[in-house]
């Protein structure tokens, strides 16, 4: 698709790659970055993978909830996997040239976990109201059919929605300058390079934020704010910390994914006197969480835990 973008407009590219400086600001010894963030992309790699195996073999994890986190577990592997390959060819072996087709395509595919990792977030916050508010539907409510017509509406909603994100980029004439102060192919790194107005670019970019991205918080709020209301009309309090325990790993991921995200925004709109800031937050945004999502579940949750115990042959009693 973004080869037939490139070859409709290619009366209007000037430029025939992007180069991805990496971090601006430490060109000289960004590659002694490479080494933790190779390390965090194999932990991402093998914590997610690790819990895919968990689930599958352990027939008590074949609940609804540990489904959604599986499928988290393959968001996050595709989501890492679409940037660190490109970033560690940058700070091993210089490779900082991009074609105009694959900067596109990752820009598209970036978009698309992002907005996939936001939405099963809000899967999973649906489920924990329902399974606190609503326990005796629970079952009719939170069945298979619910989990796959949930994940293919959430992976519709986002392939759909993001296509024009790389559209309206193919569109722009980058005359002249293609040095990208960046590891990624970023909407706002690509576009400011453009000799056109890239105003439809920004204005799509705010929409899917809000209509995406804010969508799902707002919704996830509502539904937490709902679980908190039922939780304190309980009269155990053994009770209530038992039900909001459950909640807990989920709403941990959830404030570090949209804080995050947020910041990012933030920083991005301002003018940094460190450029390398907004730049690592990106990165690390896109890294962090894929490696992080599974060892806060299995911390936090019981029946993760000793299901990573058993596929580890540790006897471990009492946990």
């Amino acid at each position: 698709m973004f080869q037939d973008l490139r070859d409709s407009n290619s009366s209007k590219f000037q430029v025939s790659e992007f180069i991805l400086m990496g971090f601006p600001g430490i060109h000289s010894w960004q590659h002694w970055l490479s080494l933790p963030l190779a390390l965090l992309y194999l932990l991402a790699l093998s914590a997610n993978i690790l819990i895919l195996i968990i689930i599958n073999q352990e027939a008590t994890l074949h609940q609804p909830m540990y489904y959604f986190l599986g499928i988290l577990a393959v968001v996050d592997m595709g989501l890492a996997t679409t940037i660190m390959p490109k970033i560690l060819a940058i700070l091993w072996f210089n490779a900082k040239a991009i074609s105009l087709p694959e900067c596109f395509a990752q820009m598209y595919v970036i978009h698309c976990f992002v907005g996939m990792e936001s939405g099963i977030f809000l899967c999973m916050a649906i489920d924990r109201y329902i399974a606190i508010c609503q326990p005796l539907r629970y079952p009719s409510i939170i069945t298979e059919s619910f989990l796959l017509k949930a994940t293919m509406f959430m992976a519709l909603r986002n392939s759909l929605s993001t296509i024009p994100v790389p559209i309206f980029a193919a569109q722009r004439h980058y005359c002249s300058q293609n040095q990208i102060d960046h590891c990624l192919c970023t909407t706002l790194g690509v576009t400011s390079l453009a000799c056109d107005d890239s105003k439809i670019n920004s204005i799509y970019q705010l929409f899917l934020a809000w209509t995406l991205m804010g969508s799902d918080l707002g919704l996830i709020i509502l539904s937490y704010a709902l679980i908190l209301r039922s939780v304190l009309k309980l009269n155990s309090a053994e009770a209530a910390s038992k039900a909001l325990n459950t909640c807990t790993s989920h709403l941990i991921l959830i404030f570090f994914f949209y804080t995050v995200l947020i910041v990012i925004s933030i920083t991005h709109s301002t003018e940094m006197t460190v450029p390398f800031i907004p730049v690592l937050l990106n990165v690390l945004h896109n890294v962090i969480p894929p490696a992080l999502n599974p060892m806060v579940y299995a911390l936090k949750n019981k029946e993760l835990r000793q299901g990573l115990y058993k596929v580890l042959k540790l006897d471990i009693k009492g946990k």
